[in-house]
């Protein structure tokens, strides 16, 4: 004997893989509604367009004359460029990176070897260093130092000695002339 399916079981059938699809349908229909509701929420999040044209900082590099330090604000913290000496980029090349607690080449953190630009938060506790202005302690290695806790950095912003973990962060920056250029 051979079965044949009834009538009923077919309808079965038929009204299983209907739910199976209403189901599908209704949870997709869900999922696009709540993307939906909750875009303006994510949205409202992004920085709004002030805060966005502060991302960025122009600045002229002519005023600077070798052996100087200027520090300008952007996104809120402090920047840190300095027109360094020749004894200074020489200090700074000489260093071994392996010698380091943040190994990094001095040629890794600058683009023009006589212009340092880096963000001027210490690494240990947010701090901001002393160093290359008059009557500032330069710390042990000529570059800055941060009285807080005792975190010397050298003349490429690496640290040296002291509790801070890394090197002071350089920002993106490119030149957009051989005196002008733009942080961010």
């Amino acid at each position: 004997m051979s079965e044949t399916a009834t009538p009923e079981q077919g309808a079965e059938i038929d009204d299983q893989s209907k739910r199976d699809f209403l189901f599908i349908s209704t949870a997709a229909v869900g999922a696009v509604g709540t993307a939906i509701a909750a875009w303006p929420f994510i949205d409202q999040m992004n920085p709004a367009a002030d805060t966005l044209a502060l991302s960025t900082t122009e600045v002229s590099l002519e005023p600077i004359e070798e052996g100087q330090s200027i520090t300008v604000v952007w996104r809120g913290k402090p920047v840190f460029i300095r027109h360094r000496t020749a004894e200074e980029i020489a200090d700074a090349v000489a260093v071994q990176a392996n010698d380091l607690i943040d190994p990094q080449t001095d040629a890794d953190r600058v683009q023009k070897p006589e212009w340092l630009i880096m963000v001027g938060v210490c690494t240990h506790l947010g701090c901001i260093p002393l160093g290359n202005k008059a009557g500032e302690s330069r710390g042990d290695f000529g570059g800055w130092f941060c009285p807080c806790h005792g975190s010397h950095y050298d003349t490429s912003g690496r640290i040296r000695k002291g509790p801070a973990p890394k090197n002071l962060p350089v920002p993106e920056y490119s030149f957009l002339s051989d005196l002008k250029v733009k942080i961010g």
